[in-house]
């Protein structure tokens, strides 16, 4: 089914949330820039084991996936020959890290302990965004222009079904509490909830204000969706209980990769536009804690919840790739 839509001229039904002008600082600290394999190209989304302590971020210009150990603070390796790689999910259980090869509209799969590929799943028209549902054992890979989510067997790394969606797909996330799919529609604007068990879309909730809504990501523990606004900068909260958007943020220019501290409960939406913002969860909502310009082109982010650590790859530093380590700051610093 799909839920009523909500009309522009009864936005005020919905809790918005007021931010001020005034800037605020970005309560982080720089560790470390850590030099990269490859050249000064574009890099995409990251994915982090926290069993491991690994972290694999896409060189989509130069590629290939780099290997990163957040422990011994080297890179241990690169994945090479993943034209154009975009999204990437590390899964411990599985021993698996899989990448989509937009370049070969393929979803490639990689054995995590000997950074070999194991198997390439046609996924597609521009594959992107990728989610494990680990009950049904599935994968979800959004296909952006062909409108829909590609879904995989993962223990047979055979393409299973193909879920037809209003627009073209962002990120895809999984919610392990409810056991369902979601995804970022474009054009429309609505985030599409799919049933992994019968591979269908069962609603489709608009998210009015939202332009372009592309990143996604999930907060399990405290029942939230935060849906990145690529056109209009804004970051929608999503209400997984009541099932509808409940705040809308400002945030830097072009927001689109989503990360989140558990430990500290702690979201990190960055953007094309160079621009960092922070927000904390409290109570049902979010309040923004910090908003600066990080870096050119820091629309990547990832986070470490053990460590704290914010991890941000930067193409370009000095005419070399890096990756950007920071922490957050205590009110002594």
């Amino acid at each position: 089914m799909k839920a009523p839509k909500i009309a522009v001229a009864v936005l005020a039904s919905v809790s918005f949330a007021v931010c001020t002008a005034q800037a605020l600082k970005l309560p982080l600290r720089k560790i470390d820039d850590v030099p990269l394999t490859g050249r000064a190209t574009r890099l995409d989304y990251q994915s982090f084991d926290p069993q491991s302590g690994r972290l694999y971020v896409a060189h989509l210009g130069d590629d290939m996936l780099t290997v990163f150990d957040t422990n011994t603070g080297k890179v241990v390796g690169d994945v090479k020959e993943l034209k154009s790689v975009h999204g990437v999910l590390a899964v411990p259980e599985l021993h698996r890290v899989y990448a989509s090869a937009t370049g070969t509209n393929e979803l490639v799969v990689i054995n995590d302990q000997t950074l070999q590929v194991v198997a390439r799943v046609p996924a597609g028209d521009y594959p992107d965004g990728i989610a494990y549902a680990s009950k049904e054992g599935k994968l979800y890979v959004s296909d952006k222009h062909g409108k829909t989510d590609a879904v995989i067997d993962a223990k047979t790394n055979q393409r299973v079904a193909t879920i037809q969606l209003a627009g073209g797909a962002g990120n895809t996330q999984y919610d392990a509490v409810s056991g369902r799919v979601f995804v970022a529609v474009h054009g429309v604007n609505q985030i599409a909830e799919i049933d992994p068990q019968t591979d269908k879309v069962i609603a489709s909730y608009d998210l009015p204000g939202c332009e372009e809504s592309h990143g996604l990501l999930i907060d399990a523990e405290h029942r939230l969706a935060f849906v990145a606004c690529e056109e209009n900068a804004r970051l929608a909260v999503f209400d997984l209980t009541e099932k509808k958007m409940t705040a809308i943020h400002p945030t830097g220019s072009d927001p689109d990769v989503l990360a989140f501290d558990r430990g500290l409960n702690r979201l990190y939406v960055s953007a094309e536009s160079g621009t960092l913002t922070i927000f904390d969860v409290r109570g049902r909502g979010l309040v923004k804690v910090g908003e600066d310009f990080f870096a050119p082109k820091a629309h990547s982010v990832a986070v470490d919840s053990r460590t704290h650590r914010v991890y941000l790859p930067l193409e370009n530093v000095g005419g070399k790739p890096v990756l950007r380590i920071a922490e957050p700051m205590t009110d002594r610093q």
